[in-house]
């Protein structure tokens, strides 16, 4: 294969342009809890590269703390989840089709600094390990190239709870 072909077979599996609209569809969070805002880049089967913009107005910084908010650890690891759902529904085709990506565990988490309002944060998640449901990934959040958090974790494709 020449490498003009390369480059473009590889350009074809990488995503871009991805806006909220397209988050909206391919996950069923909503606010409060959607932490992705939008998606830099997939690299379909690989890692994705989401954003979440950290507000005052979100409504854990009423309570984490009051006077010096700080975004929670676990809703870090959350946004890591859901950027980690998009790279697997998308990898896998399943965009509209109700299947969720369900957390199953979560490994070595750490937090180096605090996220406040006001930040950009920064979710880049690699898949690790795909087997035919379970998938487990690596995650980092950064503000401005500071890690806020890393982890690894373990999800699952599933079909929605039954009423």
């Amino acid at each position: 294969m020449s490498e003009a072909e390369t480059s473009a077979t590889s350009a074809a599996q990488v995503i871009v342009d991805y806006d909220i609209h397209k988050v909206l569809r391919a996950l069923p969070h909503r606010y409060p809890l959607l932490l992705v805002d939008r998606v830099k880049s997939i690299h379909l089967g690989e890692r994705i590269h989401a954003l979440k913009a950290v507000s005052m107005n979100e409504e854990f910084f009423q309570g984490h703390f009051p006077g010096a908010p700080i975004m929670p650890g676990v809703l870090q690891i959350e946004a890591l989840a859901q950027a980690a759902a998009i790279l697997g529904i998308e990898t896998l085709e399943l965009s509209g089709t109700g299947k969720l990506v369900i957390f199953m565990g979560i490994e070595n988490a750490k937090f180096r600094i605090p996220v406040t309002p006001g930040c950009l944060l920064d979710l880049e998640v690699e898949f690790l390990q795909k087997r035919s449901r379970v998938y487990k990934f690596k995650g980092r959040a950064s503000v401005e190239g500071k890690t806020s958090c890393e982890t690894e974790f373990t999800a699952m494709i599933a079909d929605p709870p039954s009423a």
